[in-house]
This record gives structure tokens, sequence and C-alpha cells, in this order.
């Protein structure tokens, strides 16, 4: 078992440096690898306790209770970033010990383990099943409970981390990518239809996920603290820039290995695997919407659709909504 001197000579490795406060950890280390206050050729990692201003996709905010990670890692890159960093970094996240721990003993129990869902987000959708249940332990009357299932037409997913990619120019030009980790341990921010920006899904915390395990199980196990979640991130970073790094190699050979090993491993980690989406996506202010069965991605990361007709459509963006 490392120790924590393992772990800080390991984060030193990388120059470390952490603070009680940030106003978004992404940020602050973009611009002192701007301005010339960190070396562009090195790799640096910042971690905050909190942020006052966190930011997730798309512009939206990223609630940044204490007791959860927020980790940003910035690495040099000599070629242009594509969809697939975020899978890749996804599925190296979800290889993190923890996570793998944590999905072992759900499944022994017959629970959803945590996937890496399209194209930026770690968690799990509540099976039918698990939401059926939960609703006849809140809704004893069977009249309330039928009208609640007949009125649910989505899962929402259970959000426990987000990846937000970020390129670092300076004097113009891409030096290297801002690799930005929110990590929900302690606490799972409170969501409203303001501050969820209208999407589908509910945060859920480490600690929410051991709480659901067996008491036996959940009373002889315990979660990693923070430095060793700090530890564990920071190598799964690095295991994703060197995969991404390896994808670019070989796509001038022609040969495919890197990248077909990648696909076998996340088709094994998606977490929207064979159900039924609905996605919603913006064309010149008009919202076009289509239904079908997720079918994985495909070589640049595009999420496959099976559409009602058989058609593959291939989704660089959208909403998604699993439906049922």
């Amino acid at each position: 078992m490392p120790t924590l001197t393992s772990f800080s000579s390991h984060l030193s490795d990388l120059n470390h440096r952490h603070v009680a406060s940030s106003a978004s950890t992404n940020s602050e280390l973009i611009a002192a690898l701007q301005d010339g206050s960190l070396d562009i050729a090195a790799v640096h990692v910042l971690t905050a306790e909190t942020q006052s201003a966190g930011r997730g996709q798309h512009g939206r905010s990223w609630q940044s209770p204490r007791g959860n990670v927020y980790l940003s890692l910035y690495h040099p890159v000599h070629m242009p970033v594509s969809g697939l960093l975020s899978l890749i970094i996804g599925l190296e996240l979800a290889k993190m010990p923890v996570i793998q721990t944590l999905n072992e003993q759900l499944l022994a129990q017959g629970l959803t383990p945590i996937g890496v869902k399209w194209a930026n987000d770690l968690g799990f959708y509540q099976s039918q099943t698990n939401l059926y249940s939960e609703l006849e332990r809140s809704a004893p009357d069977n009249s309330v409970l039928n009208s609640t299932i007949s009125n649910q037409r989505t899962l929402p997913f259970q959000k426990l981390a987000g990846i937000l990619i970020e390129p670092v120019t300076k004097s113009g030009k891409l030096v290297g990518v801002m690799l930005g980790i929110g990590l929900n341990v302690q606490a799972a921010p409170k969501l409203t239809a303001q501050t969820s920006e209208g999407m589908s899904y509910q945060a859920i915390s480490l600690q929410d996920i051991h709480e659901l395990l067996h008491p036996e199980v959940a009373a002889a196990t315990s979660l990693p603290d923070l430095q060793t979640l700090y530890q564990q991130m920071s190598t799964a970073l690095m295991a994703a820039m060197t995969r991404f790094e390896h994808l670019g190699i070989e796509k001038p050979t022609g040969h495919t290995y890197y990248l077909d090993g990648f696909l076998q491993q996340f088709a094994a980690m998606d977490a929207l695997a064979g159900l039924r989406l609905r996605v919603t996506q913006d064309y010149n202010n008009k919202k076009q919407v289509m239904t079908g069965l997720a079918c994985g991605v495909d070589t640049h990361g595009c999420l496959q659709l099976q559409q009602d007709n058989g058609k593959i459509s291939t989704l660089f963006t959208g909403r998604i909504d699993v439906i049922y």
C-alpha cells in the first residue's frame, strides 16, 4: 500500500499546488501559464478545497462545496485535441482504484455500476427496477405509484464527476491542454431547475454510493482521503494523455491497435450502452429531436444512435435524455 509520502512525492513530480479556495482551478492555472508564471513545457496540477466560480461544460456553473475534489492538470500537447480525449479521460478515471472497488461491490449487490457517460461525465442511470422500488417505498398507495410511473418518462443521470477540457494557447499558438475534473466525494450539490442548467441529471457523491452498499460491506470499507484521491486522479489523467498520444502516433500508420483497445474498454464502461435515448440538438435556433438506441461511439468519439428506422446517426453534441 503506497504511503502518504509516496503520494506527496508523486504529486510533487507533477508540480502540484494546493489552495484553500480558487475562483476556478482551470482559469487560475491557465492564467499562470499565459502570463509566464509557470513553464508551459511542464505538467502542472492545481487542487482546491472549494471554488467560488467553478465552471462546467458550455459555460455552465459548477457548484463546489467543501469535501470534494476540484483538480486541474495542465499537459503540454503537440497535436490537435479531438473528441476522443474526454472519453479517454472518463475511462481512465473509471479505472481509479476507488471506482473499481465501489463497482465490484455494486455489481455484487445487483446494482448499476459507475460508468462513463458520453461525452464528459462519470456516473450511472437509475434502473427502472430500482426506481420502482424507491417509488414504492415513498408512495405505498398504488394509485399514486402508478400515476408516478406512468408520468415518469426519463431516467435522471446520477452524476458523480464532470470533465472540462480546454485548449491552452500562448501568443496564438496551442501549447497544451487543461484537464479539469470535479469529483463529488462527501457532498453532492443539491441541484435546482436553475443550478442544473436544465440538464436531466442529479448529483451523487462517493459517500452516497458508499451508503448504497449493504451495511456490513460499508462498515468494512472506507473511502480514501482527498490526498489519496488527488494521487489516483492525477495518475489517471497522465495515463489518459499517454493513451491519447499513442492514438495520435498510430493514426498516420493506418494501424488501429491502440484505438481498438480503447473502444473495447470503453464499451465495457459505457453508461449509455443499450439505453433508449432522446437526443435534442439545436440547428439554426431550431430544435431537432431524435430517438433511438445508444450503440457506442465511433473512432472519432462521436455518439452512435440507432434510430427507430434502423439508420445509424453520428452525433457530435446534443442533450441526452434516457427514456422508457
